[in-house]
């Protein structure tokens, strides 16, 4: 190996090594014995796991989380679609600043948007409600999904669209057997995107969130600012596996590539 491919290297494992270290503590320190955050120098222990059965908020705040970033993400995408097909295809005035009103959550504060959201909600009554943290959360995470959609909407080559046109085609098969697989890399990137962006916010979900519509990032905020023990990390631990228990078979099933980029190199 020469000397630039060794640094390369040596690089390239202490970047990785920095980006996993803290999962990496956050796994170990959930299997310590002891009652408070430490290594387990003193051998590992299931204790912190098996006391994740004895809160079920934490188990129902889980599947809250699941189902607000799994709804808020595909209601995002119905309205990513058309705007990016629109911003992508057309020129005319106000696009720019469209574009600009479109992006702009990711330009605010989340502690902004929570009191400000908050304040909204309160005079309407919802506050607390589902539906007002479903709202925030769509308001919040649209441009993620937008900036994706639309980058794939972008490099479209339009000339697919126009032959199917010209073969008779009507606009909406056009759209679902033409358009939408030519897109959908971004369509798909642009909903995992969007829904772990929701799955992890929490500066503006403490805002809004009420006993029953807690969010599991907010449950494990409000449990660590009166316990300091390791249940937190176990739950930390426990969505990491599940998290990469799911990209596993995603690889299996699918094929990482094939989902993110909708390209694959395997053999059939």
């Amino acid at each position: 190996m020469s000397k630039n491919g060794f640094i390369s290297l040596l690089f390239h494992t202490l970047f990785v090594t920095f980006m996993l270290a803290p999962i990496i503590v956050v796994c170990l320190v959930a299997f310590t014995p002891e009652g408070y955050l430490s290594l387990p120098t003193n051998g590992f222990s299931l204790r912190w796991f098996e006391a994740i059965g004895r809160y079920p908020e934490f188990i129902r705040a889980f599947w809250v989380s699941i189902g607000l970033g799994a709804l808020s993400s595909t209601i995002v995408l119905a309205f990513a679609v058309p705007a990016a097909l629109g911003l992508a295809r057309y020129q005319f005035r106000g696009r720019d600043a469209i574009s600009a009103l479109l992006l702009s959550p990711l330009m605010i504060p989340h502690v902004v948007l929570g009191i400000a959201f908050l304040r909204f909600f309160t005079q309407f009554g919802l506050s607390g409600t589902f539906a007002a943290l479903l709202i925030a959360h769509i308001v919040v995470i649209f441009p993620f999904a937008l900036r994706l959609t639309l980058s794939s909407a972008t490099g479209m080559d339009r000339s697919i669209e126009q032959a199917a046109i010209s073969l008779g085609a009507r606009d909406w098969v056009v759209f679902r057997r033409v358009t939408l697989p030519l897109i959908m890399p971004g369509l798909i990137s642009g909903w995992a995107l969007a829904f772990i962006q929701s799955f992890d916010e929490v500066t503006m979900t403490v805002f809004l969130a009420a006993p029953g519509t807690e969010t599991l990032p907010v449950r494990m905020f409000l449990y660590i600012q009166d316990n300091i023990d390791p249940l937190v990390t176990s739950v930390s631990a426990s969505v990491i596996a599940i998290t990469v228990l799911a990209l596993i078979i995603l690889d299996r099933m699918f094929g990482l590539e094939h989902v993110l980029t909708g390209h694959s190199d395997r053999t059939k």
